[in-house]
């Protein structure tokens, strides 16, 4: 699992805070391993398995909580009353107006929750305006340079400037040679 401290070292900060954190970027960028390290960093901070709460709405396990009201329930159903819990749902946007469960789980006060999915369903209109003031948006991106090489363990600097080169040419010539720009981007 590759780290990332940056968004880790975020999420951290702002653990039990009054805010809804919501982690946006482009797909496989690492949101849910971003959720993965931080349960685990809350596990090493004395959490219990019982105050977690994850959900991936793109897991078929979880296909039945196809309207707010069903997720609200789900979730209302397995909270710690006695407890601080920490609620993360990964592709949020999969539920018709999701925004009305996360408004109703924000005002629990024993409720921490992190949700995940794209800019565009997001943050699009209406649940800017429920949501105002109550969220904080953390924007991921894919690996930068510093990661990828930390990753792959190559510490000579030209060799991975090739490396990447290749990639990026590589796909140069695919989009070229298909014209289906949106295929790879």
């Amino acid at each position: 699992m590759i780290q990332r401290p940056e968004y880790l070292d975020t999420l951290i900060r702002f653990k039990d805070k009054d805010l809804i954190k919501v982690i946006t970027g482009i797909r496989r960028c690492g949101k849910t391993t971003l959720f993965d390290l931080y349960c685990d960093y809350l596990k090493e901070q004395g959490i219990e398995e019982n105050q977690i709460i994850r959900i991936n709405l793109e897991d078929r396990n979880y296909s039945d909580l196809d309207n707010y009201l069903k997720l609200y329930d789900y979730i209302e159903e397995r909270l710690n009353p006695n407890k601080n819990n920490y609620i993360f749902i990964d592709e949020v946007q999969n539920v018709p107006e999701f925004q009305k469960a996360c408004d109703s789980l924000y005002i629990k006060k024993n409720v921490d929750l992190y949700i995940t999915g794209s800019n565009a369903y997001l943050l699009s209109g209406e649940l800017a305006t429920l949501l105002s003031g109550r969220y904080i948006e953390i924007k991921m991106m894919p690996l930068s340079f510093k990661e990828y090489t930390s990753y792959v363990g190559e510490t000579d600097l030209q060799k991975n400037i090739e490396i990447i080169l290749q990639i990026v040419h590589f796909l140069m010539l695919l989009i070229l040679k298909t014209k289906k720009i949106g295929t790879f981007i």
